[in-house]
């Protein structure tokens, strides 16, 4: 049975498949970024991230003959000794802190001519934060964290309105000093220039 067998197969037998990735990733170590189709970008992103903690591994490696090992299986899937040089000498330090996640797909819209879906995979920068993760509109809260939250609120409305009036209190009774007032109005017209 091929349960649960899938790979990308891109329409292409075993042998040029693999030509095909190892060409793909050796361009996108070297350049940084390659612009595809979609289904081969989706394809690259596994490989070419294996080939990325390969090199992680290497230069974290307890013995040289391991970080050789390595560097060697890199090769034989790359086939190119240029680009896991790059990667091995240079790139790898821009990863060594980043667990996964190496590459980031853009999709560009389809081409013209075939109407195939067009994608931008790129390496990620070292210093890239990615993206905020925010949280949904309406997203369902357990009932136990609503009754919570409902219970806490009454309290919570008390002692902010407290703090509040003694707030208001404090600044009635310390009338402002004019030289104050006159060095805050200098200020903002400064800045509104």
């Amino acid at each position: 049975m091929r349960h649960r067998n899938h790979r990308f197969i891109l329409g292409r037998k075993k042998e040029h498949r693999e030509a095909l990735m190892a060409n793909l990733a050796a361009a996108l170590i070297k350049h940084g970024k390659i612009q595809t189709t979609l289904p081969k970008a989706k394809a690259l992103r596994p490989f070419v991230e294996r080939i990325i903690s390969m090199a992680k591994r290497a230069k974290n490696a307890p013995t040289p003959e391991r970080a050789l090992y390595l560097r060697r299986l890199a090769v034989s899937r790359v086939r190119d000794n240029e680009a896991i040089a790059i990667l091995f000498n240079e790139k790898v330090e821009e990863f060594l802190n980043r667990e996964g996640g190496y590459t980031r797909i853009y999709k560009l819209g389809n081409r013209r001519g075939d109407a195939a879906e067009m994608a931008l995979i790129q390496l990620i920068p070292a210093d890239d934060e990615g993206y905020s993760k925010s949280r949904k509109k309406g997203s369902a809260k357990p009932k136990a964290v609503k009754a919570a939250a409902q219970e806490e609120a009454p309290t919570a409305g008390a002692a902010a309105a407290a703090a509040e009036a003694e707030s208001v209190a404090v600044a009635e009774a310390e009338p402002e000093a004019p030289e104050a007032a006159e060095e805050e109005a200098s200020s903002e017209e400064k800045k509104g220039e």
